[in-house]
């Protein structure tokens, strides 16, 4: 079994419980704002065309067709893709979700103004290749944005239940920035890919509402970032 294999059955079977995570109702409306604002400003104004990579339960792409963008959502894991088209379903103009590899989208050039993330660098086997992949993807002047944390700076063996399994070292090894300490290296996998105009926002919103709610099981309470820069 492949190393991106053995990511996709991980979160497969994780689908069901991340996605209830996801949709948690004593704090869905107060996420479903915050991240509305977060995306309105890493983006240029509706209508785009953008590609949301790894797109896992759809949680961004939802929000982004919300805020009128024309949004395409890609995956590798089918559980995750699942449970992403049964929410692109309850909503006029909603995403179209899709299987496909965030590594290497199959899609022509300059098919996007904007390609965005939530959660994947982390995760990301050749993030230096994706991003290049990404911005071949984009017309001039488009927009890379993702958010994501140094979610395991203490290595990725005691992360959760059945994580270790899946998560061998063999795939760790293969995944550049899974044990980052600092948010600077996927800051520059994006100026690596020459990308210009890269800019680091503290997610202060998101840290207050985990304060406020509680953080993800196996998770620590920790700050989370937008990335974005232009082509």
């Amino acid at each position: 079994m492949s190393v991106q294999e053995r990511i996709n059955d991980y979160w497969t079977g994780r689908a069901p419980d991340y996605d209830a995570y996801q949709q948690r109702p004593d704090r869905f409306a107060d996420d479903q704002a915050a991240w509305s604002r977060i995306w309105a400003q890493a983006l240029p104004a509706a209508p785009l065309d953008v590609l949301d990579v790894g797109t896992g339960t759809g949680q961004v792409a939802m929000v982004l067709a919300g805020l009128g963008h024309r949004v395409t959502g890609i995956d590798l894991a089918e559980g995750m893709l699942d449970q992403a088209r049964r929410h692109a379903a309850t909503i006029d103009n909603g995403p179209v979700i899709t299987y496909g590899d965030a590594v290497a989208p199959d899609f022509p050039a300059a098919s996007f103004d904007a390609v965005t993330s939530r959660y994947l660098m982390w995760t990301l086997r050749e993030p230096q290749t994706a991003v290049a992949n990404w911005a071949r993807l984009l017309r001039p002047g488009g927009t890379i944005a993702v958010v994501d944390s140094t979610w395991f700076p203490n290595g990725l063996d005691n992360a959760s239940e059945n994580f270790a399994e899946h998560y061998d070292p063999q795939v760790q090894a293969a995944l550049p920035l899974a044990t980052a300490t600092s948010i600077d290296k996927t800051v520059a996998v994006l100026a690596e890919a020459g990308l210009t105009k890269v800019t680091v926002t503290p997610l202060t919103s998101i840290y207050e509402l985990d304060q406020r709610y509680g953080v993800a099981p196996h998770h620590e309470h920790q700050m989370q970032y937008l990335i974005t820069g232009t082509v």
